[in-house]
């Protein structure tokens, strides 16, 4: 019996949902693509390449939510002042992922899967927490609705493991539940002393701040 994470009628109800949400939420789009437009100027859009499932990479794309690595004087901006007003409510209510719908109508991305992390991470997980890459990466996961950014990478990563091992249609019912729940009541935005997360430097190496939007 094919396991539900790969499974044809999670891919079918995968593409009916997006394609549904993007309908309906076509005005929000158009509305939070003008808002960063206006707030921030342009590239609207954040894009970065990550890994997807087996590992293959594919470009990311969400609204932006900080501002240049470099002011008007050319002089570089802390990390922690990048974040825009508008920025931190995007990330706080993760409308900043909205537009990762389209990822899920091509197949890149699942609705719920492990998160897409930066292909240089491939190298680094273990045999057991490679396995995350067995499905496609997800818009939302049991790691993000279990601490998200707050929980240390071997949890997160148990977390996918388990998923891609167990998980049932119930599973991700429950996993989209507990998600609109925490754009409600958002926490675990940041890990602690970052407004991001921290990078994977291998499961023997100390962490360090990621940067990235």
């Amino acid at each position: 019996m094919t396991p539900w994470p790969m499974h044809p009628a999670k891919r079918a109800i995968d593409v009916a949902v997006a394609a549904g949400l993007l309908v309906a939420a076509a005005p929000v789009l158009t509305c939070l693509s003008a808002a960063v437009r206006v707030m921030m100027g342009s590239p609207v859009f954040y894009r970065q390449v990550r890994a997807g499932r087996s590992g293959s990479p594919f470009t990311v794309w969400k609204f932006r939510t900080m501002a240049p690595e470099l002011d008007a004087d050319g002089n570089e901006v802390a990390e922690g002042e990048r974040i825009t007003r508008l920025g931190r409510w995007l990330r706080t209510t993760s409308l900043d992922e909205l537009p990762q719908l389209f990822h899920v109508l091509r197949g890149d991305m699942s609705l719920v899967g492990p998160r897409p992390l930066l292909p240089e991470y491939v190298e680094r997980y273990s045999p057991e927490q490679a396995r995350r890459l067995l499905v496609r990466p997800g818009l939302t996961g049991a790691a993000q609705v279990s601490g998200r950014n707050m929980l240390a990478w071997e949890e997160r990563f148990r977390l996918d493991v388990d998923y891609v091992d167990h998980a049932t249609w119930r599973t991700d019912v429950s996993i989209l539940r507990d998600t609109l729940r925490r754009v409600v009541r958002p926490e675990g935005i940041s890990s602690e002393g970052h407004p991001t997360s921290d990078y994977f430097l291998g499961n023997d190496e100390p962490l360090a701040a990621d940067a990235k939007d």
